[in-house]
């Protein structure tokens, strides 16, 4: 969508009558310089017909090309809480599943959350709008627009019902392991190993006791480092519990193990110390592209990862991230992974402070100079999308260099940082305005 022209053409007057002549719009404006980042990111530029879902995706079909082959597509945003970066989600991940053969939408939410939504979408039983209330109210995302998503992926599946999309959770367990992890452990140990389950489930027992991410953090740093290793011994058992012929249950049960495994070992970090939280943020950037990577091998789908920028990119602009889940799946998936990225220049998002843990509505004015959204969005279209790979080189140089750049998390203020567009992300997509997302009410 490009800006109004007659918008334009009035702004040019307005220069001219205060110059005190009037002059044609072409005479007035200098010719572009060669190495103008502005003339080199719109000759690249494609502009969306829209950020909702619904109605034709011909505009799309250049990101089809900028996809190619890729297995795996990470798919970011600049704050937790932007409608146009949700409804862009939904709208982009079912134009994947029906032009390009994706079947997985990954959130970096807690693998038992990815289990519980995975079976509604397939069919289970229960009411979306409770199950999302149980797993998602104190997060981020228990908003209309991922009640939207979930609702359209559980009819797709009421008409391909042999070729169904799922749901993943990729990342730890929080704030609670669920039940059903154990449970799917010890019941496969009891049919197959059954001398092994007293010991298995006296290793489990303590685990299974805390309630939940806060109360298990409130534990001194040995208890929890004990209940890691006895996670560790957990899994090392299920792992030497390989049945015979073909139980395909067991690549998950173990699967389930290892996220048990996963959880305790992120607590047992001394978070206390700048090592310790340094340590468990690469951790869990590790753990979610491997439990990703896990997913795609197990189904053979192909995946949507959605998270945050900073996750899903190739470098990492805060020294408490030393490594960020973009660089590990690219290591692992190589020209079959590609991230994308969302900036902003004005606009509202829903986000908590440092006062409270209330999702409200927040507003930024318009980037300034020296921004890198400032220089994006001058740009003629509201909203667009650009490959930074293949960019014009003035726009690649340009990318290339590191900027002040919105990226807020849950709480704000947050930012801006320091980051370099073209070597976090392989293509970009910038909205003009945006505003908040609709939390569940």
């Amino acid at each position: 969508m490009a800006r109004t022209a007659p918008l334009r053409a009035s702004l040019v007057l307005v220069t001219a009558i205060g110059a005190g002549t009037l002059t044609a719009p072409g005479v007035a404006q200098a010719a572009p310089r060669a190495d103008d980042p502005v003339r080199a990111i719109e000759s690249a530029a494609h502009p969306l017909r829209t950020t909702g879902p619904g109605g034709s995706t011909k505009d799309l079909r250049p990101l089809d090309r900028m996809v190619g082959a890729a297995d795996v597509v990470g798919l970011g945003e600049a704050t937790h809480g932007t409608h146009e970066f949700f409804s862009m989600k939904d709208r982009l991940f079912r134009h994947l599943v029906e032009e390009k053969g994706f079947r997985t939408f990954a959130l970096e939410t807690s693998w038992t959350t990815g289990l519980r939504f995975d079976a509604y979408v397939r069919g289970g039983k229960g009411d979306v709008r409770e199950l999302a209330r149980r797993e998602l109210a104190k997060g981020p995302w228990y908003t209309e627009e991922y009640i939207r998503l979930l609702t359209w992926m559980r009819q797709y599946n009421e008409r391909h019902p042999d070729d169904p999309v799922r749901f993943m959770g990729n990342d730890l367990n929080h704030p609670a392991i669920g039940a059903e992890l154990f449970d799917a452990v010890t019941d496969h140990v009891r049919r197959n190993e059954p001398a092994l389950l007293g010991r298995i489930t006296s290793l489990y027992r303590p685990i299974r006791k805390v309630s939940d991410g806060d109360a298990y953090m409130a534990l001194p740093l040995a208890e929890r480092a004990r209940l890691a290793k006895n996670a560790r011994a957990a899994y090392d058992l299920v792992k030497k519990v390989r049945p015979d012929g073909h139980d395909t249950t067991y690549a998950w049960t173990l699967q389930h193990a290892r996220s048990i495994l996963q959880t305790a070992d992120i607590y047992a970090f001394d978070t206390a110390t700048p090592q310790g939280q340094s340590g468990a943020m690469l951790y869990r950037d590790r753990i979610m592209a491997e439990n990703t990577a896990w997913w795609h091998r197990q189904t053979g789908d192909k995946v949507l990862v959605s998270a945050h920028n900073a996750h899903l990119g190739y470098e990492s602009y805060d020294p408490r991230y030393p490594r960020m889940q973009g660089a590990f799946l690219r290591d692992t998936f190589g020209t079959k992974y590609r991230s994308i990225g969302f900036t902003f220049a004005r606009g509202s998002f829903m986000a908590t402070n440092t006062d409270d843990e209330v999702y409200k509505p927040r507003t930024v004015g318009a980037a300034t100079r020296g921004m890198n959204e400032y220089t994006l969005d001058k740009v003629s279209h509201d909203n667009y999308y650009v490959d930074t790979r293949t960019a014009p080189a003035a726009a690649r140089k340009w990318l290339g260099k590191k900027r002040p750049t919105r990226s807020i998390g849950t709480a704000y203020p947050d930012g801006p940082h320091g980051i370099r567009l073209g070597a976090t992300h392989d293509i970009l997509i910038h909205l003009h305005k945006t505003t908040a997302a609709h939390r569940v009410r």
